[in-house]
């Protein structure tokens, strides 16, 4: 059956248009090899939610092989591919997809360059497991010589003002003016009831997740693909810095919403939580 995908098309066009295709992989074949800069996307996770046919492990491995041969064909030799996964659960047993997948990547060559853990405070309360609280992203390169930039996607020092203690530096301020390298352990609410960018999708990215890799791994006018665009979360992250966001999904009434976001986006009335905006504030009230 065919099913509805979109294209969001480039910065500063506040345009959204459909095409027809059976899946993502008629989507991105459609699109010229070699021409993404960033690859950055959250798979269905097998385990039965509205937008997803949950099939069994090999199947499911099989189907994401697949995609990701299609994602390495568009990379750009510098660019990055990201692939956000959870966990597959299967009759109270964990599947951990990061590990399931990694070979996939690496039987294309890739090199993984961080396992960035993305830690959030809110989700489903187990009763028979601790409860997960975290989730992966896995970020490969085709090579060595790969677009990474780290001032614009720094944090605040712990210690701004601490001074080097000896040496010829003794006295001088150590750490960075701009900040602290985030490092690979990153703090992001998750969308839930009350988030300001809570929409219909059950599992939707949150803009600053996506915010971060788009600064650190492409440049202005870079092109931004997500093959499982969802509410287009990646798209706003990529329309938002002057990039250009390329997206598609299977689901038309998840489309509609990704093209309402982006209206809203160039139309400067879309709520957004700001990327370096903290969980708690001082006082030790919730941030949200």
């Amino acid at each position: 059956m065919t099913q509805a995908t979109a294209q969001v098309l480039p910065f500063r066009q506040p345009l959204t248009t459909s095409i027809e295709c059976k899946d993502n992989i008629e989507f991105m074949h459609a699109l010229p090899k070699e021409s993404m800069q960033l690859i950055v996307t959250s798979p269905p996770y097998n385990i039965g939610k509205e937008y997803e046919k949950r099939t069994s492990r090999q199947v499911y491995i099989e189907e994401q092989a697949a995609t990701i041969a299609e994602a390495v064909r568009l990379l750009s030799p510098q660019g990055s591919i990201c692939w956000q996964v959870g966990n597959h659960v299967d009759d109270g047993e964990v599947f951990p997809l990061d590990i399931l997948l990694y070979d996939l990547f690496k039987n294309h060559g890739l090199k993984l360059r961080n396992r960035i853990i993305w830690s959030f405070g809110h989700g489903l309360h187990c009763q028979k497991r601790f409860s997960g609280r975290h989730e992966a992203i896995l970020w490969f390169t085709k090579g060595d010589d790969y677009t990474f930039n780290l001032d614009p996607v720094r944090v605040p020092s712990k210690y701004p003002n601490k001074k080097h203690f000896k040496g010829p530096n003794r006295g001088k301020i150590s750490s960075n003016p701009l900040g602290k390298n985030p490092a690979d352990l990153w703090e992001i609410p998750n969308v839930k009831a009350n988030h300001v960018e809570k929409t219909i999708h059950p599992c939707q990215f949150p803009v600053a997740l996506i915010e971060r890799l788009v600064l650190a791994l492409t440049n202005p006018g870079d092109n931004v693909l997500d093959p499982y665009l969802g509410v287009g979360s990646s798209a706003i992250a990529a329309l938002k810095h002057g990039r250009h966001a390329y997206g598609c999904d299977v689901m038309p009434e998840y489309v509609d919403v990704a093209r309402d976001r982006v209206g809203q986006l160039f139309a400067g009335t879309l709520r957004t939580r700001p990327m370096d905006k903290p969980i708690y504030d001082p006082t030790g009230k919730s941030a949200e």
